[in-house]
């Protein structure tokens, strides 16, 4: 038994949920959002809430998506009434964001700006070096995070590039504590 698959899923008021020909359909407030299902998987809509089931509970390989599509199906749920949220810095001398329209142009230590076109779904807002990224997908919003993220990758060590705005760096010693060592 899965312990996150068969656990309820409240619907909230304002969001409806229909599943036609395998595919999940979840409407709310903040979009629209849309999921096929696997080909084992099956979900229960009864007074208000949403039960993700396995049709074959013998079967390994539908068992071990139970789980996933529940996880699934309550993120949709939350994306579309409250959205998700995802904040990224910028660190280093000189390295500047600004919206281009619907887009990102980064001045990130390269001969020429970079454009970053956002995806359909995700919207971007930029305060000096933080740049906050907000969606109903919380799986398009990650990707493209990481994408972001992926144009400069910080160094360990002066720290400069993009980060997660929670994000930890492990700093390293440069040449000259090398040096000073010996």
């Amino acid at each position: 038994m899965s312990r996150i698959g068969k656990q309820l899923i409240t619907i909230p008021a304002g969001v409806t949920i229909e599943v036609k020909d395998g595919i999940a359909h979840v409407k709310g407030p903040k979009g629209q959002l849309e999921r096929r299902l696997a080909s084992g998987i099956s979900i229960k809509l009864e007074n208000n809430t949403v039960q993700v089931d396995v049709v074959d509970k013998e079967s390994k390989a539908t068992r071990s998506l139970w789980g996933t599509f529940g996880a699934h199906m309550k993120n949709m749920v939350k994306g579309v009434t409250e959205g998700f949220k995802r904040d990224l810095e910028i660190n280093g001398v000189g390295y500047r964001v600004a919206m281009q329209g619907k887009d990102l142009k980064f001045e990130i230590g390269f001969s020429h700006p970079v454009v970053f076109n956002m995806p359909q779904g995700v919207e971007a807002k930029v305060d000096k070096n933080l740049i906050t990224l907000t969606g109903a997908d919380k799986e398009l919003l990650g990707a493209t995070a990481a994408e972001i993220r992926g144009l400069k990758k910080p160094e360990p060590y002066k720290g400069k590039g993009i980060k997660y705005i929670d994000e930890v760096i492990r700093r390293k010693a440069g040449k000259t504590a090398a040096k000073a060592a010996s």
